[in-house]
Parts: structure tokens; sequence; C-alpha cells
């Protein structure tokens, strides 16, 4: 009778280590793919942010996820940082998206883009009319002269009524002053260019 109850004692033994295996594998920890399956599905779901290029790579190891692209609002970019913070908690998200509001098209310009515009014409001195294409216009040209080396975008102040832009301030040289007036005459929906820029040596 030793034998016997020896042996179911084993097979008790044996059948609770296995189980006790099976529940440490199904404990594992969360793979790269799922938590960048995890970020993206937050980052399309969310209306402010469902429509932006945004790439995302994690590192469950390091537990780091990496956000990519380029957006055209600064707020779609802390939209998009905030809402992979909520889907992983604890990991620390790396931001590398790039805004251009220089790159949107007119067809995918809001009106709270064209408000957010307007506040940031008046606060650097520029006058933009209500309708949404001359703000859409003024955000292409401002972020046209920023990104030339030719232009210093500073000095220059950007008026754009009706589809008329006028351009004012000092610039170094002639050329300057004809390569802003170049790249505002350049930019779709513009119906005229007055170049008012003072050429100032010095």
């Amino acid at each position: 009778m030793r034998i016997p109850f020896t042996l179911t004692f084993t097979l008790a033994l044996v059948l609770a280590g296995c189980s006790s295996t099976n529940t440490t594998a199904t404990n594992s920890p969360k793979l790269s793919k799922d938590v960048e399956q995890a970020v993206k599905s937050k980052i399309t779901s969310d209306p402010r942010t469902q429509d932006a290029k945004i790439g995302v790579s994690a590192d469950a190891d390091k537990n780091e996820v990496t956000l990519s692209g380029t957006v055209y609002t600064e707020a779609t970019r802390t939209n998009a940082v905030n809402l992979a913070k909520a889907a992983e908690p604890g990991a620390q998200v790396i931001d590398k998206i790039e805004v251009k509001p220089g790159d949107i098209p007119k067809n995918a310009y809001t009106e709270d883009m064209a408000r957010a515009e307007r506040v940031k014409a008046t606060d650097n001195g520029d006058k933009v009319g209500n309708s949404l294409e001359d703000a859409w216009i003024h955000t292409k040209i401002s972020a046209k002269l920023i990104s030339e080396s030719a232009t210093p975008a500073r000095k220059i102040n950007i008026d754009v009524m009706n589809g008329v832009v006028s351009l004012r301030g000092n610039v170094d040289n002639i050329q300057a002053k004809q390569e802003a007036g170049r790249v505002a005459m350049d930019t779709d929906g513009v119906k005229r260019v007055n170049n008012f820029l003072k050429v100032t040596a010095g």
C-alpha cells in the first residue's frame, strides 16, 4: 500500500509544479509590438490626432516609446505625447515629432488653426483678414520665410488681406527683399504682393 500512496503523492507534486509553471508563463512581460499597438490605437482613436501621420516604436525592455513623424500644429504634437503616456503609464515617451505648419494643405486647415494664427500674427505686429484662406496664406508664408536662410523672417511683417500680401520691415540687402517677395508670390492663393521691405545696410 505504501508504493501506490507515494506514487500518488509524487504525481500530485508534479502536477502542482506544472500548474505553477503555466501561471508564470501567462504573466510574461509585455512585448514591444504590443506596446506599439496600444499607443497607436490610443492616438488613432482620438479625433485630435486620428488624421496625423505619427509613427510609433517601442522598446519594452527599456520601457520606452518613441513618437516620430510630422504634424501641422504644436497642439497635435502635445496631444499625441499625452495620449502615448496615457496608453502606457510609467513609460518614457521620446518625442521626435516635427511641427511643420507650412506643410499643411488648405483642405486640412481649420477655423481653430486660423484663430490661433491670427493671435500669433497680431502678437508679431502682422494683420490677417478674417477669411480662412488669409490665415492659411499667412501660415504658409511665415513658415517658408523662417525656413529660408536668405530671408530674416523675424524682421519681416506679413499682412494678408483678401489674398493680397504686404511685406513690411527691414532686410540687409536687395537679394533678401527680392527673395521674400518671390516666396510670398509663389504661395497658393496669393493674388498680389506689395513689397514694402526696406534695405538697410548693417
